[in-house]
């Protein structure tokens, strides 16, 4: 996921007087989903997204789409790395999600950018110009139980990068 065109940044230059809160509701995938951004701080460092249980998210199971989570969960890491490394271009590399109990309560998407993982990218940045670090983040249900567990590697690469084949 390039974070230079589409929404995003149309949003950022056209809503810019909307909070970033709103604008990711409105994001038309996740305002199809009727997610509401409950925390988003730090310089997007700490994320906690309601990903509600409705009628259309749940499946055969009476529990919660493993899509819906998918498609949440995707961008949420290259989003906080866009926004704590702004010069540098940031697309999701690999999605793993391991799905360990139903979702049959809404979920609540917690994601939190490690202290540590942003000092190894910033040293990787400055040595190698790229980094390629893995994040792990989850969707909790309403009795705090981890739900599903996510890793998502994410490129980091700058402007304009091309891999050269």
């Amino acid at each position: 996921m390039k974070l230079r065109n589409g929404y995003l940044h149309f949003s950022r230059k056209y809503l810019g007087f909307i909070s970033e809160r709103v604008r990711l509701e409105w994001y038309p995938p996740w305002w199809m989903m009727r997610i509401k951004v409950v925390k988003l701080e730090n310089n997007w460092r700490t994320i906690r997204i309601k990903l509600p249980l409705t009628w259309v998210a749940k499946n055969m199971g009476e529990s919660m789409f493993g899509g819906f989570q998918a498609s949440l969960a995707d961008p949420i890491a290259p989003l906080a790395c866009a926004k704590v490394f702004p010069s540098y271009d940031v697309w999701t590399r690999h999605l793993s999600v391991d799905f360990r109990l139903p979702g049959t309560t809404d979920l609540e998407l917690r994601f939190d950018f490690p202290k540590d993982l942003e000092v190894k990218i910033k040293d990787e940045l400055a040595s190698k110009g790229r980094s390629t670090p893995t994040f792990e983040y989850g969707f909790y249900r309403a009795d705090g139980k981890l739900c599903t567990l996510i890793k998502c590697a994410v490129a980091i690469r700058p402007a304009y990068y091309s891999k050269k084949l």
